[in-house]
């Protein structure tokens, strides 16, 4: 039990990249935290937005590996909001403190859902250069849970760790998946009432994406989905870490022709 967040890679994680807190709202209890890993001079660096029941650091193994290839990588764990629109406000006023004017984004479930609605706000100005989209939805009318969306806030801790929880896998799993569930529950164990109660609330509330608006977006699979934006101004790679050959067979593979190099 527990294996990961003894693990020595996760150790590593949180002995070398440290945790940032970054309040860009008004209200100074809206405290963004983040990990922000990688080369500072990419400017178009690859963002993760976690789950309900994520933390920033439940990236830290894709944070390790993708910065080991180069690429800068910040890894988000948002305040607490209650409403899409707010949550797009945020995070916009975030990505000018960072001075960031594009980015890729890797959401996973609510993180993919908050990450197309931050597309679709941006549309007119778009500050989303590609999606990454992982076990995520784009109508909150598939969880039936609409009509009791703003009474979350209502709810104690215990009752709404007992509905995320609900979502974990119960039956035999393997050694590492379980390892893997066993540390989204401690990362939930440190989530509070407010916070839990908000991302439900963002989970819930009736809302969906319009896909004219973020249909000229890339969205493709985390293990390839990159490669197409090495050498262009939007790589969110260090350029010297990727070879003259490996650069011309991905242009091949991709289909990327000379002129957008």
């Amino acid at each position: 039990m527990g294996e990961i967040k003894v693990s020595p890679d996760y150790n590593w994680f949180r002995s070398t990249v440290p945790l940032k807190k970054i309040i860009v709202d008004d209200d100074d209890s809206k405290i963004w935290s983040l990990y922000d890993a990688g080369p500072r001079n990419i400017r178009c660096p690859l963002i993760f937005l976690p789950p309900v029941s994520g933390t920033a650091d439940v990236f830290f193994r894709q944070i390790l590996a993708l910065t080991g290839w180069g690429y800068r990588v910040i890894a988000l764990q948002y305040p607490v909001y209650w409403d899409h629109l707010e949550f797009c406000d945020g995070f916009r006023k975030l990505l000018d403190h960072l001075q960031l004017d594009k980015i890729h984004l890797f959401g996973a479930s609510l993180g993919g859902f908050l990450a197309q609605k931050f597309a679709e706000y941006t549309h007119k100005s778009p500050r989303v250069h590609s999606l990454i989209l992982c076990n995520s939805f784009s109508d909150t009318s598939i969880f039936n849970q609409t009509w009791t969306a703003n009474s979350f806030w209502l709810m104690p801790s215990f009752m709404l760790k007992k509905i995320v929880l609900g979502n974990f896998s119960s039956g035999p799993v393997d050694p590492m998946m379980a390892d893997a569930i066993d540390f989204m529950v401690d990362r939930l164990e440190s989530l509070g009432q407010s916070e839990l109660a908000s991302r439900l609330t963002l989970n819930c509330q009736n809302s969906y994406v319009e896909p004219h608006k973020i249909r000229d977006i890339p969205v493709t699979i985390m293990d390839i989905h990159l490669l197409q934006f090495h050498g262009t101004k939007y790589a969110a790679i260090d350029p010297s870490m990727v070879s003259a050959e490996e650069l011309e067979v991905q242009k091949g593979n991709l289909g990327i022709s000379q002129e957008e190099q």
